[in-house]
């Protein structure tokens, strides 16, 4: 039996790094999952890639930081595949920047996609997980949102709330037994981990250095956080609820 036969799955942020290594996942594993992303391209292609493979997805154009978004792609999911069962709450973005060195207009859009969009999607998610008896939510956090990180004060508020909001949601909603919980990523091979060196002005490789500089001495590959996320997703997890779980190569040791 597949971990997650028959449940359907939103997953924001679904269309590259991250978002898509878990959407190919759980179809893999079973789900019917709705990539939910603001790159209507990439997240055309995504739902190409997993059906042309077998598996069942949708993409839906979705700016996280809007409630209509939101509403919408959750309307395509009950729609398209008559409920809801999981919500992986992964969009995300980094400015890398101290307080001196952040606009205002750049802590409003990280706070925005990165915290604000939590609580949209799930407002609108949760009574639909509710109408099946429960379900499962996972957000995405961060090893910064753990500890902190140098020149990225915006990112760290923002994964760091996360963080405590994911417990907050657990506490709130384990009574509907819809269970809350995060994954903390440390550097992994992305585009985002690419345009972190652009920001900062370093050369790609040797930033790609740096963050192999854990216990694992390399940074994480997509479906190595995936997997995480699979797990807290499936009722493999079942009596796991409002935990933090660090998927980072030993970084938060």
């Amino acid at each position: 039996m597949k971990a997650l036969a028959g449940k359907t799955a939103i997953i924001t942020g679904g269309a590259s790094g991250i978002g898509l290594a878990t959407a190919q996942l759980f179809a893999e594993e079973g789900a019917q999952v709705v990539i939910a992303d603001i790159n209507v391209e990439q997240g055309k292609l995504a739902e190409h890639k997993i059906n042309s493979a077998g598996g069942r997805s949708v993409f839906v154009a979705c700016d996280v930081t809007r409630a209509e978004d939101c509403q919408r792609a959750v309307r395509v999911a009950v729609e398209t595949f008559g409920k809801l069962d999981i919500l992986f709450n992964n969009a995300g973005i980094i400015r890398r920047a101290d307080v001196i060195g952040t606009r205002e207009e750049e802590w409003d859009r990280v706070m925005a996609v990165n915290v604000k969009s939590i609580f949209l999607m799930s407002k609108y998610a949760i009574p639909e997980i509710a109408k099946q008896g429960g379900g499962a939510i996972v957000n995405t956090g961060s090893g910064w949102g753990i500890k902190g990180g140098r020149n990225a004060v915006s990112y760290c508020a923002s994964k760091g709330a996360v963080v405590n909001m994911t417990r907050a949601m657990a506490i709130d909603h384990g009574s509907q037994n819809i269970r809350v919980n995060c994954v903390c990523p440390g550097d992994t091979d992305t585009p985002m981990l690419r345009n972190e060196a652009q920001q900062l002005g370093q050369v790609e490789d040797e930033f790609l250095a740096e963050a192999k500089e854990r216990p694992l001495n390399r940074y994480a590959q997509p479906i190595e956080i995936a997997q995480a996320v699979l797990y807290l997703a499936s009722d493999a997890a079942s009596y796991v609820t409002g935990a933090v779980l660090a998927v980072d190569g030993g970084g938060t040791a």
